[in-house]
């Protein structure tokens, strides 16, 4: 498991982790779809609080403003890979 900080939550890696392996934009009731397909349970108002949570760090961007569709940026890349240490994530609540 990658260090996190303590804003951070299983579910983040979770969603950092299926923009990464299907290199896809995706509004948060499709991801819910999506994540539930292949079995994890994760309910929209959860990715969608999460989704702005990783957008004010930069871990994701949103790519769609009228449609509100979500991707993985190359920092979100390199926290999944190790290459960014985690305590450089902030997160102005």
């Amino acid at each position: 498991m990658r260090p996190r900080v303590s804003w951070m939550t299983g579910n983040d890696d979770t969603i950092l982790e299926y923009f990464q392996e299907h290199d896809v934009a995706l509004p948060p009731k499709g991801l819910e779809i999506n994540l539930e397909r292949e079995g994890f349970s994760v309910s929209y108002s959860t990715i969608h609080r999460r989704l702005k949570k990783l957008e004010q760090t930069g871990l994701v961007d949103r790519v769609r403003q009228r449609e509100a569709y979500y991707a993985i940026t190359d920092k979100g890349r390199a926290y999944l890979s190790g290459d960014l240490d985690a305590s450089e994530l902030t997160l102005d609540e």
